[in-house]
């Protein structure tokens, strides 16, 4: 797995780049933090995963470089009792990125759609659409995925006692709910969005009789 994102990293800066010195030392840093101990589901299986979903769309996709771009430094940031993890993703993804020849412009759609993973909210950028709805297509899988990914979340928690993790994971998942399509392209909702409703709302009322992961 490592070596193919690598692979997919190197080849990505290598447009913008011929440091590769410098594209390494961004390898490693991206490495480092993805593959951090208390990372079990934010990692880079997380990564490959929502490039596994993409790819299929390159030709519905606009800039496909700036969405790789994207989704490599969008949980470069994560700690669990942070509420900036999005903000300092997209602060370091520009400042990385700032290094390389990419434009100004180019750079703040980077930094805008990292920034939109934290609401997830739907995007007049198609673009945006597609990442976020890959960010959450976990979301869909089958239940047993689901559940493993569930208990993944939980371990990244681990500092928060039953109670408080309970209530705080139940608020984030009713606020799902709360999205009249949780899935913003048509490719995704078709895809993910029925059996994402059915484990949300299993998984809320799991947490609802006390279960413990």
């Amino acid at each position: 797995m490592t070596t193919s994102l690598q692979f997919q990293f190197r080849n990505l800066f290598k447009g913008y780049s011929i440091d590769q010195d410098l594209i390494q030392s961004f390898w490693s840093e991206i490495e480092l933090h993805y593959e951090a101990s208390n990372r079990y589901y934010h990692n880079l299986t997380h990564l490959e995963n929502i490039i596994d979903e993409l790819a299929p769309l390159q030709k519905e996709i606009d800039n496909w470089e700036l969405l790789l771009f994207s989704v490599f430094y969008h949980d470069i940031i994560y700690q669990a009792s942070a509420q900036d993890n999005e903000e300092q993703s997209a602060l370091l993804a520009k400042k990385r990125l700032s290094q390389i020849d990419l434009p100004e412009a180019d750079l703040l759609v980077i930094y805008n759609q990292i920034i939109s993973t934290k609401q997830h909210q739907k995007s007049i950028y198609t673009d945006t659409n597609y990442l976020l709805d890959a960010d959450l297509s976990i979301l869909g899988k089958d239940w047993e995925q689901y559940i493993v990914y569930s208990q993944n979340i939980r371990k990244e928690y681990a500092i928060y006692p039953d109670h408080l993790y309970h209530a705080g994971r139940k608020k984030a998942l009713i606020h799902f709910l709360t999205f009249s399509e949780i899935f913003k392209t048509v490719h995704f909702k078709a895809k993910y969005e029925n059996q994402a409703r059915l484990n949300i709302t299993k998984e809320i009322s799991l947490l609802s009789s006390s279960f413990t992961y």
